[in-house]
């Protein structure tokens, strides 16, 4: 089997495409004036889509058959997560915090889990951790994810006024969809730096865990 230096799509472009990916969500966030949940929810739904994709690919395109376990949880887990939140009748607020909660989770975990397993497979065979250690770091800020919008009060509204400009009303969903932009804001950054930094070696430590451990187990021999 090819190695990941000699595969024309690895995960240096995995991580490059998950940046361009969360980059396009943080700043349709950002530049849109309208925070609402319906909003929240479809840019939401195009970046766990498009990233679901993207992982099922990766998972054919850039694993070893051992190594594919993380991308095909986490593509199943946004496919699932982007399909209900793509929904146009569903899109309420509700929904945008059972949602984006119980996806930041579960794929903050899979992906901490993932890259946990692959830095001591990797550290185990002499191989390098830079792509286990992104793994986990992204594994960390989904779960940060679920925490920052689980402790947002859904029904959260506050009134206040510009002189000037007008009365305004803060809510919770507001704050909501903004840390979900700020969230992708720092994947988007992260994997970007992550991807277009030089390497110790081309390998994958995530597509590899498998195999590293398994030589480990038998000694080193392959």
């Amino acid at each position: 089997m090819p190695t990941a230096a000699s595969r024309t799509f690895s995960v240096r472009h995995a991580q490059l495409a998950r940046a361009l990916f969360a980059a396009i969500a943080a700043v349709m966030i950002t530049f849109s004036p309208d925070h609402s949940a319906a909003v929240g929810l479809a840019v939401f739904s195009g970046f766990a889509l498009s990233t679901a994709l993207l992982l099922a690919l990766a998972a054919w395109l850039v694993a070893s058959p051992g190594g594919r376990w993380p991308y095909v949880l986490l593509a199943a887990i946004g496919f699932l997560a982007g399909m209900a939140s793509g929904v146009a009748i569903w899109r309420t607020t509700v929904l945008f915090f059972v949602v984006v909660i119980a996806w930041g989770a579960l794929s903050g975990l899979v992906e901490l889990l993932a890259g946990l397993r692959a830095r001591k497979a990797a550290l185990a065979a002499g191989q390098p951790t830079d792509v286990a250690r992104d793994h986990i770091l992204v594994g960390v800020f989904g779960l940060l994810l679920a925490v920052a919008v689980a402790v947002v009060p859904a029904q959260y509204a506050w009134g206040y006024t510009i002189e000037g400009a007008g009365d305004f009303v803060l809510t919770g969903i507001t704050l909501a969809v903004g840390i979900f932009g700020l969230y992708a804001a720092f994947v988007a950054v992260f994997l970007g730096i992550a991807g277009l930094s030089p390497r110790a070696a081309a390998s994958s430590a995530v597509e590899d865990a498998d195999a590293a451990a398994t030589t480990a187990e038998r000694g080193g021999v392959a």
